[in-house]
């Protein structure tokens, strides 16, 4: 059977399996089991695909049919135009997170230091090293596993001003000490209800629940950084938040509650508010601590 024919069949068993995307998943698949490029595969598409190159691009069919993230299946997946190593102890990198790239970009100057909490892949933490050379950036989560693996994209795409360690949220950081401080703080936290009857759909079904999952129908791990993420800023430093399409609303009320300011939410690909950002002023901070202070 010809590349071409094997690509056909192979999106059309994907179509009837649910795949939003099944003839991109097919060529992907096909790319990873024989290791030719797609360019390829337009050009020489008439040409037989037997053996081992058959079996194994049918065995990844299969296992797609059945609902693996193509991300998974490949281990790889491609994020503001970096190839980045995946794994199942990570969520799979995606392209309304680079709003969240966008926005921390758009407010970075020439140097600085940043903070990805939660980093999984280290694609937030990597795709702005790698725009912003000059800047230390640092990238925090709670699994080994993910620090290995971020540490690991780092090193493959040459960018040595990403460092990556293990700590629950800020607990490995010191407020205190100025190496604790950071000019941008950003994550992309737990935030699904563990009710959300999206969590039985799409790729989701395959990815740590750890990294999908919050209490209080998604909000704790985001109101958590928001209380938290000022004894860690740098006077007028940001913190930038990604979050579910409905929870908008919540966020900005916890960052101006919490004292911050230019508080603002950011849209993304598909128009829904999926970014809140505030920026933490000292003097901010100051006028609350002495309002407490004459409340007791």
């Amino acid at each position: 059977m010809t590349f071409d024919a094997l690509l056909r069949a192979a999106a059309q068993r994907l179509e009837l399996a649910g795949s939003p995307t099944p003839r991109i998943d097919a060529e992907l698949l096909m790319t990873h089991a024989t290791g030719r490029e797609r360019a390829w595969l337009y050009t020489w598409g008439d040409r037989d695909c037997v053996g081992w190159e058959r079996a194994r691009f049918e065995a990844l069919i299969a296992a797609r049919a059945q609902g693996e993230p193509v991300a998974y299946l490949t281990g790889e997946r491609a994020f503001w135009g970096l190839s980045l190593l995946t794994s199942r102890h990570t969520l799979i990198p995606r392209a309304d997170t680079e709003t969240l790239v966008e926005a921390a970009l758009a407010r970075a100057g020439k140097s600085g230091r940043f903070l990805d909490l939660g980093t999984g892949t280290g694609a937030i933490a990597l795709a702005f090293a790698s725009e912003r050379p000059g800047w230390q950036v640092s990238g925090l989560d709670l699994r080994d596993e993910a620090v290995a693996l971020a540490a690991r994209n780092a090193a493959r795409l040459g960018l040595d001003n990403a460092t990556f360690a293990q700590s629950d949220w800020f607990d490995a950081l010191a407020p205190v000490e100025p190496a604790s401080r950071f000019d941008l703080i950003v994550s992309n936290p737990p935030y699904i209800d563990a009710a959300d009857p999206h969590l039985a759909q799409g790729d989701v079904r395959f990815e740590p629940r750890s990294a999908l999952v919050a209490a209080d129908e998604g909000l704790a791990d985001l109101l958590h950084l928001v209380r938290q993420a000022r004894d860690y800023l740098f006077d007028r430093g940001w913190l930038m938040l990604e979050h579910g399409y409905r929870q908008a609303p919540l966020v900005r009320q916890a960052l101006i509650e919490a004292g911050y300011t230019e508080v603002e939410s950011l849209k993304d690909l598909g128009e829904h508010e999926r970014v809140t950002l505030g920026r933490a002023v000292e003097a901010a901070w100051v006028e609350e601590r002495v309002q407490r202070v004459k409340q007791t």
